[in-house]
């Protein structure tokens, strides 16, 4: 039998740096920042498959101040449907009495075929930051619509700004399948003209394929945000660590 498809350990969400992460619309590392006002922001995105058939994810999040939730469903023409909910959080620590800001940032994500995972991470510092977590599931069968190994160590070295501009490296590492799966991004976000802003994400990777074959590739993501609504694109060489090369290109509004 095929191994189960696996879920990104971590996503950025709007103010959980790190957290599970569900489809395109937050396919960024926690260098990122969505600190819009409104609360929800809905997003439909295209998987267009090389080698394989193409996808649909839509998904629906919301947030208040420190907390997200947010629910989603795929389908393909080989996986088929499967629906998603999840949650992530910041709990801040010990307030002003430590000489250096710390934060808590667990998730939780279940969907249908019985799966269910989780993250925790440890954030110090806020304008200038690092971060370490770890990521678990059941291992149970999942479409995974993100880069990066799931069942994994996360470490992130981070800088924001107070105009919107952010900068840092992420580094996510299967501790767990022994697949020497790696991924590091760079991530860089800067403001824009006219209430706008570009992320950018480049990603290089590296670890066996299911077929044991040990590969190495770049992807990216680039997002381009607008008042209400922003446009997304993601190149992902070996998806999963499958044969499969895909193009994502999605878009949202906000609300």
């Amino acid at each position: 039998m095929k191994a189960p498809r696996r879920l990104r350990p971590w996503h950025a969400g709007a103010g959980a740096a790190l957290a599970l992460f569900v489809g395109l619309a937050a396919a960024q590392t926690p260098v990122a920042q969505d600190d819009h006002p409104l609360p929800f922001k809905f997003t439909a995105t295209r998987h267009m498959v090389h080698n394989g058939p193409d996808g649909l994810d839509v998904n629906l999040r919301w947030r208040r101040e420190d907390s997200s939730a947010w629910i989603g469903a795929y389908r393909d023409r080989d996986f088929g449907n499967q629906a998603r909910a999840g949650w992530d959080g910041v709990w801040h620590l010990g307030g002003d009495a430590l000489p250096v800001p710390l934060s808590l940032l667990p998730s939780l994500q279940v969907a249908t075929r019985g799966f269910v995972g989780g993250s925790l991470a440890l954030q110090a510092g806020e304008r200038f930051y690092v971060q370490a977590g770890i990521g678990r599931t059941n291992l149970k069968p999942y479409q995974n619509l993100n880069f990066d190994p799931n069942d994994a160590l996360t470490a992130v070295v981070g800088w924001k700004g107070e105009d919107g501009r952010a900068l840092g490296v992420t580094v996510v590492r299967d501790d767990r399948l022994h697949t020497g799966q790696q991924h590091v991004h760079l991530t860089g976000q800067w403001p824009l003209p006219q209430g706008r802003r570009l992320t950018l994400d480049l990603l290089r990777k590296q670890g066996q394929m299911e077929d044991g074959t040990f590969i190495r590739a770049t992807g990216f993501t680039v997002t381009l945000d607008f008042p209400r609504w922003f446009l997304r694109a993601a190149w992902d060489p070996r998806q999963n660590f499958e044969a499969q090369d895909v193009l994502r290109v999605g878009a949202g509004w906000r609300f």
